[in-house]
């Protein structure tokens, strides 16, 4: 089943390709380690200890939200992504990840549609435009490190190689084949390569960037 044409969460879905949150992928490998029984509150924690989810608001009530809302456009990004293979509930208080997949799925997306769309939404991030880049840019500078990706960032030329794309590939396609790439290859799923995996962020970098 094809998400994007036989349900109505193609707008949710754009939504989700706007901001690529690096946060994702630790996500999903926390997720993977331990499919169940997991609380949002839990989540961060798990990250701030990994150090990638430090203070982002000298206030500690926006500082609480900021990384709330993180965690969940991460979640709901993911959510989405790994359909239909995989089903990840999210709910603040009850999140796991599930290889059995409801058989009415859309409207499972449809329940809680109203949160989803207001997580997949930067505007809700009490920032400006230009301060979510350069916060997303750091992340994705700490999330390197944690998976020892020190290596420059390649050509676009090669990096386009890497993603399989031609030259005239546009942002929509980049972004689509980098989420592929990063399911297929994570080294925390079955058949995952930590090399690829590695490949693939270096030449989502050069593009990202771009």
């Amino acid at each position: 089943m094809d998400i994007a044409k036989h349900s109505p969460t193609t707008e949710l879905l754009l939504k989700a390709s706007s901001q690529d949150n690096p946060l994702t992928w630790p996500l999903l490998s926390l997720l993977e380690d331990q499919p169940q029984h997991w609380k949002v509150h839990y989540l961060v924690t798990a990250l701030r200890e990994k150090g990638l989810l430090q203070a982002l608001d000298e206030d500690e009530n926006k500082d609480l939200f900021k990384r709330n809302f993180l965690t969940m456009n991460a979640l709901y990004q993911l959510q989405l992504m790994l359909l239909p293979n995989q089903w990840l509930q999210v709910q603040a208080m009850d999140i796991f990840l599930s290889r059995s997949v409801p058989s009415h799925v859309e409207l499972e997306l449809q329940h809680d549609v109203a949160l989803r769309d207001y997580y997949l939404d930067w505007d809700n991030y009490d920032t400006s435009g230009d301060l979510i880049r350069e916060m997303l840019k750091s992340f994705w500078h700490k999330y390197n490190d944690y998976i020892g990706e020190t290596s420059p960032t390649v050509g676009r030329e090669h990096a386009l190689e890497v993603f399989g794309l031609d030259s005239d590939a546009s942002s929509r396609d980049i972004r689509k084949r980098w989420r592929k790439l990063a399911l297929q290859h994570h080294p925390d799923r079955t058949g995952g390569d930590a090399t690829k995996f590695k490949q693939a962020c270096r030449a989502w970098q050069t593009l990202r960037i771009e």
